[in-house]
C-alpha cells in the first residue's frame, strides 16, 4: 500500500480497510508509506492498534502525522494498548517534542514493541529526554533510531544505554526462556521416553500374556484331543477285551460241549463193557444151563430155530437201527462242525465288521452299537436255538439209547461182534475230533496273536501318547521357565528405568542449582545495576543542571531551525509549482509538435506511406 495518497479524500476507504484487517490473522506486515494519513487516518491507525492481534510489523514514513497532534494522540493510545507490534517506522512524520511525549507515555505502558524508527523528525531535546523517561518502565525496546532529530549527544548516549541494558536483558531473558524451554522439552522427551518404554513393556506383557494364553488353549485342546482318542483307544480296548471274553466263554462252551460228548462217549463204552461183562456171564450160566437141559433143548431146537429165524430178522432191522443212529450221530457231527464253522464265519464277519465300524466308529456309533447289539442278540438266539436243537437231539438219543440198551440186552452175541467194529470208528471219530479241535485251537490261536498284536499297537499308541503328553510338558516347563527370564528382564528393565529416573533427578537437582546460581549471578548484576542506576541519576541531575544553561540557547536555535523549516517548506512548495509548470509547458509544446507535424506536409506523406 505504499504511495496511494490516502489521505482525507480517501479516508472512509481508509477505514474500511482497517476495519477489515483487525479481523485478519494472516497478514503480519503492513506498510503504508507515503499515503499523507493526517488526522482522521492516525485516528483509524489507533482504532485498529487497538484490536488488532496478529499484526507484528508497521511502516508509515511520509505521512505527516505529527502535524496532526489529536490524530497522532490516537495513534498513541492504540500503540499502548497493543500487545502485537514489534517493529514500528516513523520516520518523516514531523513528529514535534509534544508527540514525542505522548509517543514516550505510550512506550511507558507498552510491553511488545522491539524496534521503533524515528528517524527525520523535528523531536528536538525535550522530546529526546521524554523518549529518556520512558526506559524507567519500558524494558522491551531493543531497537531505536534517532539520527536527525537535534537531539544531543548526552541524551542520545543515556537513550543507548538504556537501549543496552534492555538488550541485555531481552537477551538474558530469551537465554533463560530458552533453558527453560529446553528443560521443559527434556522433560517432555523423558516422560514421553517413559511412557513409551512403559506402554512397550505392556504391550510386550500383554503379548507374551496373549501367548501364553495360546499355549496354554492349544496344550489344553491336544491333551483334550489326546484324552479322547485315548478313551476311544480305551473303549475299543474294552471292546475287543469284551469281544475275547466272549469268544473265550463261546470256546468254554465248546470245551464243555466236547467234555459232555467225551463223557457220554465213556459211559457209552462203560455201558459196552459192563453189557459184554454181563452177556459174558449170562453165557457162562447159559452153557451150564445148555448141558444140562441139553435134552431140552434138542427138543426145543425147532422151536428155537424159528425163533431164530425171528430174531435174525429182528437183529436185521436192529443192525439198521443202529446204521441209522450212527448215520444220525455222524449227522449230528456233521451238524456241529457245521455249526463251529458257522460260528467261525460269523466271528469272522463280527470281525470285518467290527473292523468296518472302527473307521465309521465317530460318525456312526450310536448305529454301530445299535448293530453290534442286534448281531449279538442275534447270536445268541441263534446259539440259543442250537442248543436247544442239540439237546432235544441229545434226549431223542437218549430215548433212542434207552431202546437200544434194550434191545442190546437181546442182542448181546451180535453186539460182542459189532464192538470191535465200534472201537475203530470211536477211535476215528477221536482222531477226526482231536483234529478238529487241533485246527479250531490253532485258528483261535492265530486270533489271539491278532488281539495280542492289537493290544500291542494300542499300547505302543498310548505309550506314544504318553511320550507326547511328556513332550508337551516339557514345553510348558520351557515356556515357564521363558515366563521366568521375560519377568527377570521387566525387573531388569523397571530396575534401570528406576536408575534413570534417578540420574534424571540428580540432574534435574544439577539444572535447578546451576539455575539458582544464574539466579545468584542475576540479582548480583541487578545490583550492579542500581548502584550504576544511583550513578547515572546523579549524572543526569548534573545533565540538568547543564540543561537548564543551555535550555536558552536551544531554544533560540529552535526557533531559527523552525523558521528554516518553514523557508524550506516554501521554497518545497515553490520547486514542486516550478515543476507542475514545467511539466504544463512540457504537454503544450508536445501538443504543439504534434499539431505541426500533423498540418505540415510531412506529416501526410507519412500517412500516405
Amino acid at each position: 500500500m505504499q504511495d496511494c495518497w490516502l489521505s482525507a479524500q480517501h479516508s472512509e476507504g481508509l477505514k474500511a480497510f482497517l476495519q477489515g484487517m483487525q479481523s485478519n490473522s494472516v497478514i503480519k506486515h503492513l506498510d503504508l508509506k507515503g499515503n499523507n494519513l493526517q488526522a482522521k487516518g492516525g485516528e483509524a491507525l489507533g482504532k485498529f492498534l487497538r484490536h488488532t492481534a496478529s499484526l507484528t510489523s508497521l511502516t508509515l514514513e511520509w505521512n505527516n502525522l505529527g502535524t496532526w497532534e489529536n490524530g497522532f494522540s490516537f495513534f498513541c493510545e492504540g500503540l499502548a494498548l497493543n500487545q502485537s507490534l514489534q517493529k514500528l517506522d516513523l520516520r518523516n512524520n514531523q513528529i514535534n517534542h509534544k508527540g514525542a511525549e505522548e509517543l514516550a507515555m505510550a512506550l511507558q505502558r507498552n510491553s511488545t514493541l522491539q524496534e521503533l524508527d524515528l528517524r527525520w523528525n523535528n523531536i528536538g531535546l525535550l522530546g529526546g529526554r521524554a523518549i529518556q523517561s520512558c526506559f524507567e518502565s519500558n524494558k522491551a525496546l531493543v531497537k531505536l533510531e534517532l539520527s536527525g532529530n537535534n537531539i544531543s549527544s548526552d541524551v542520545l548516549k543515556a537513550i543507548e544505554l538504556c537501549i543496552k541494558h534492555n538488550q541485555e536483558r531481552q537477551f538474558v531473558k530469551k537465554g533463560n526462556m530458552n533453558q527453560q524451554q529446553i528443560l521443559t522439552k527434556e522433560v517432555q522427551n523423558l516422560k514421553q521416553d517413559k511412557n513409551r518404554q512403559f506402554i512397550n513393556m505392556m504391550e510386550t506383557i500383554d503379548k507374551q500374556r496373549e501367548e501364553m494364553n495360546s499355549i496354554n488353549r492349544n496344550a489344553v485342546l491336544q491333551a483334550g484331543k489326546l484324552r479322547g482318542t485315548l478313551e476311544e483307544r480305551t473303549s475299543v480296548v474294552n471292546s475287543l477285551t469284551a469281544k475275547l471274553q466272549l469268544m473265550e466263554a463261546d470256546l468254554a462252551l465248546s470245551h464243555q460241549k466236547e467234555q459232555d460228548l467225551g463223557d457220554l462217549l465213556r459211559q457209552v463204552k462203560q455201558q459196552d463193557s459192563s453189557m459184554m461183562e454181563k452177556h459174558a456171564k449170562e453165557l457162562m450160566k447159559a452153557k451150564e444151563e445148555f448141558r444140562e437141559h441139553e435134552a431140552k433143548r434138542r427138543r426145543d431146537l425147532a422151536a428155537a430155530n424159528e425163533k431164530n429165524l425171528h430174531y435174525r430178522s429182528k437183529i436185521d432191522e436192529l443192525e439198521r437201527k443202529c446204521q441209522t443212529q450212527q448215520d444220525l450221530v455222524f449227522e449230528l457231527k456233521q451238524e456241529l462242525t457245521n455249526t463251529t464253522a458257522e460260528l467261525k464265519l460269523r466271528a469272522v464277519q463280527a470281525e470285518e465288521r467290527f473292523e468296518a465300524e472302527k473307521k465309521r466308529f465317530r460318525q456312526f456309533r450310536d448305529n454301530s452299537t445299535t448293530l453290534h447289539q442286534k448281531e449279538v442278540d442275534h447270536m445268541a438266539k441263534h446259539l440259543e436255538d442250537a442248543e436247544r436243537v442239540t439237546q432235544e437231539r441229545v434226549q431223542r438219543l437218549e430215548a433212542t439209547k434207552l431202546g437200544l440198551e434194550e434191545e442190546l440186552s437181546r442182542l448181546k452175541i451180535m453186539l460182542a461182534n459189532q464192538h470191535t467194529q465200534a472201537e475203530e470208528e470211536l477211535q476215528k471219530v477221536r482222531s477226526f475230533v482231536q483234529l478238529e479241535e487241533q485246527q479250531h485251537s490253532a485258528v483261535l490261536h492265530d486270533k489271539l496273536r491278532t488281539l495280542t498284536q492289537s493290544r500291542d499297537q494300542a499300547q505302543n499308541q498310548v505309550l506314544q501318547q504318553n511320550q507326547m503328553i511328556g513332550e508337551l510338558q516339557t514345553k510348558n516347563n520351557q515356556l515357564s521357565l521363558e515366563i521366568e527370564v521375560l519377568k527377570r528382564r521387566i525387573d531388569g528393565i523397571q530396575q534401570e528405568l528406576a536408575t534413570k529416573e534417578e540420574e534424571k533427578l540428580s540432574a534435574l537437582t544439577k539444572v535447578r542449582v546451576e539455575f539458582h546460581e544464574q539466579i545468584g549471578h542475576l540479582e548480583a548484576q541487578l545490583a550492579t545495576q542500581e548502584g550504576l542506576r544511583e550513578k547515572i541519576s546523579a549524572l543526569e541531575r548534573q545533565q540538568k543542571v547543564q540543561s537548564h544553561q543551555h535550555r536558552e540557547i536551544l531554544l533560540d536555535k529552535e526557533s531559527e531551525i523552525s523558521t528554516l523549516m518553514e523557508k524550506l517548506r516554501l521554497k518545497d512548495a515553490e520547486i514542486l509549482r516550478i515543476r507542475e509548470e514545467e511539466a504544463h509547458r512540457a504537454c503544450l509544446l508536445q501538443n504543439a509538435i504534434h499539431s505541426f507535424i500533423s498540418s505540415s506536409p510531412l506529416g501526410s506523406t507519412t500517412d500516405k506511406k
